[in-house]
């Protein structure tokens, strides 16, 4: 194998993961371009994350509620993941289909979030909507745990449109309404989540759309 073909291969590895060490681009390479390609597009051919090293090092990771400990398992994913496109998705839909921990109050429902945006993120928009919809971080976090028939909340219908799929087309007009907003979100209303955060001294549980 030539230097091009490794910087090549270099190249795509950063583009659609977070780079490769040496050895892992040689062996790319004798693979070949498009049998890498191939692969990184397919996601499931390859073993899952193995937690073993993170378990060990960090034994109560597990039991962890807070931020710290959900970028932590994060970041070793995306160093160690051998699915790295998977990875290198997730994060693009999280830095679009955005929340915020400071909102959603329990990290760990951000984590659900990313694996959905694993399973779902490199398929149909239409199923990563579908998902997001009922996705327990964004639901907290664009208030439609509090949008009902008698209180009609419309952040979400609203960013939906706005945001995360129709938007403004090229003549910078908008290709919905207010009306359409409206809409969307009376037909949200009632989809909502468990309470994740029951009173101390119980702790905190993974909320569940309803």
């Amino acid at each position: 194998m030539s230097d091009q073909d490794i910087s090549s291969i270099a190249h795509l590895m950063r583009r659609a993961g977070f780079g490769a060490p040496l050895e892992e681009l040689q062996a790319r390479a004798a693979k070949g371009y498009d049998a890498t390609v191939e692969e990184l597009l397919d996601p499931e051919s390859q073993p899952p994350m193995e937690r073993d090293l993170m378990m060990r090092y960090k034994v109560d990771w597990l039991s962890q509620a807070g931020l710290e400990g959900q970028q932590e398992e994060w970041t070793f994913r995306m160093i160690n993941s051998k699915r790295p496109l998977q990875e290198k998705i997730a994060l693009f839909w999280h830095c679009v289909l955005v929340t915020g921990h400071a909102k959603c109050e329990y990290p760990k429902q951000q984590g659900a979030e990313l694996d959905m945006f694993r399973t779902v993120g490199m398929g149909s928009f239409h199923e990563l909507l579908k998902g997001l919809s009922k996705d327990p971080a964004m639901v907290f976090y664009l208030d439609n745990c509090m949008s009902h028939k008698g209180a009609i909340n419309e952040n979400w219908g609203r960013e939906l449109l706005e945001l995360f799929s129709l938007g403004v087309g090229m003549d910078g007009e908008f290709n919905y309404s207010e009306d359409d907003v409206k809409e969307a979100a009376r037909a949200f209303t009632g989809w909502t989540v468990t309470n994740s955060v029951p009173r101390y001294p119980y702790g905190k549980y993974d909320a569940k759309f309803m």
